[in-house]
């Protein structure tokens, strides 16, 4: 999901430019009709706002993202798309981009991209991409998570928290830890993937932290952002602690939820056997380096006697 941007901004951070990156928001749009808006900020973005030109991408599923709009001094939509729905403005006091798109139709389900051009290393120019905008268009309604919440189990010195946030759509959804200070926790967590009953037409997701159990009393957040809705879940207010005998972590509330170890012991196992075949395809690419380097001027020496 959203994996153009996902990369883009992966390949920024790691070269320390994660400011250059704008943000979009909402991360999702529901409607079966009318007209949306897709917001990009650029209140973190070093460049500057005012002269900035500002494109959109739209990206369909399992296709190449297409440019369909830019902004200069006015909105100026590419062939192929029609000018009459496409309406771009920028909000130079809050540094914000907005792109309108009137009577939308199901061929607009699509994820939308802000995007524009600024220098990285050497002077060399780049275009960078937001982080997206998923916009569905249907008939069915948009459903925040039913519960959310936050499980603990302790293994040994390490301590296990278990974000689960239930029953939403559309399973566009953004999950992140932070600590007591706010700063995004990126260490020891693990998202899984969303999932859904098959008789059932709404989606779940987890996301656990696992932290050294002196830090017990230290307070951590689960964060999720989906559509509109931002929350965050302390991990101080979990109700209930598994007991260690227990096989399954669980809450005794109103809405009664367990969380299935086997789950758990599912993505991890799963986790591993990547990371397993990942190690040995560098070792086997590493061999195949050394063989072909031992081979080369054996090889040089028969042709030249």
């Amino acid at each position: 999901m959203l994996l153009l941007a996902a990369l883009v901004a992966t390949a920024a951070w790691s070269c320390g430019f994660a400011q250059k990156i704008p943000m979009q928001s909402p991360l999702s749009v529901t409607k079966p009709k009318g007209t949306v808006h897709l917001i990009c900020h650029f209140k973190d973005v070093s460049a500057n706002f005012d002269s900035t030109v500002i494109h959109w991408y739209q990206q369909k599923e399992n296709k190449a993202p297409v440019r369909m709009v830019f902004f200069s001094v006015s909105t100026v939509v590419d062939d192929g798309f029609q000018a009459n729905r496409y309406r771009i403005q920028k909000d130079s006091s809050q540094k914000l981009c907005i792109l309108t798109i009137n009577d939308v139709t199901r061929d607009d389900t699509a994820t939308y991209y802000c995007a524009y051009w600024d220098t990285h290393l050497w002077s060399a120019w780049i275009k960078y991409f937001g982080t997206g905008t998923k916009l569905i268009v249907s008939n069915k309604q948009y459903t925040a998570p039913a519960s959310s919440e936050i499980l603990q189990k302790q293994h040994g010195n390490l301590i296990t928290y278990v974000c689960l946030i239930e029953k939403f759509y559309p399973d566009v959804i953004r999950v992140t830890w932070t600590d007591g200070e706010s700063k995004e926790v990126t260490d020891n967590v693990v998202k899984g993937d969303t999932w859904k009953p098959a008789n059932e037409d709404k989606y779940s997701i987890s996301s656990w932290l696992t932290v050294p159990v002196e830090n017990k009393d230290k307070n951590y957040n689960c964060k999720y952002e989906h559509e509109n809705q931002l929350r965050s879940l302390p991990t101080q207010d979990s109700t209930k602690t598994a007991a260690p005998q227990e096989e399954d972590c669980s809450t005794n509330r109103g809405n009664s939820t367990v969380f299935n170890r086997d789950h758990l012991m599912h993505r991890t196992a799963y986790l591993v056997y990547i990371v397993l075949l990942l190690k040995s395809t560098m070792y086997y690419l590493i061999v195949l380096f050394f063989i072909y380097r031992m081979w080369a001027p054996t090889k040089h020496q028969g042709k030249t006697a």
